[in-house]
């Protein structure tokens, strides 16, 4: 019996893993240096910064639109679905899961993978 429930347990785990940290299909995750690449393409795409305003204001980028991750849902109308959208926070968690939400209403969608702390 404590066999099968340390299997359960250990596949949660993995499970868990798995959700958090494996790239979800459709979103594409970029470096810092390749962050550059796009920032002096920009084209057809759009950047939003999803951190607090506090963090916000203490560093970002400047072509970074500050769209807080709390209020991502009530704001996304603000984003055009005909640009791509590029995501960015303080270390990638919080820009995947803003990434996340966005590809679930339509948006073609960069994660910044290291965010704000692999910036130089």
């Amino acid at each position: 019996m404590g066999t099968i429930f340390n299997i359960v347990i250990l596949g949660v785990i993995v499970w868990f893993f798995y959700q958090r940290f494996l790239p979800v299909k459709g979103i594409k995750n970029i470096n810092a240096a390749e962050l550059k690449a796009e920032l002096n393409n920009k084209g057809n795409k759009q950047f939003i910064d999803v951190r607090t305003p506090n963090e916000y204001r203490g560093n970002h980028i400047k072509d970074f639109k500050n769209i807080p991750l709390s209020e991502l849902g009530k704001r996304a109308q603000e984003l055009s679905k005909d640009k791509e959208v590029i995501v960015i926070c303080q270390s990638g968690m919080r820009s995947m899961n803003a990434s996340k939400a966005l590809k679930k209403l339509g948006f073609k969608v960069t994660n910044v993978k290291g965010g704000m702390s692999s910036w130089s």
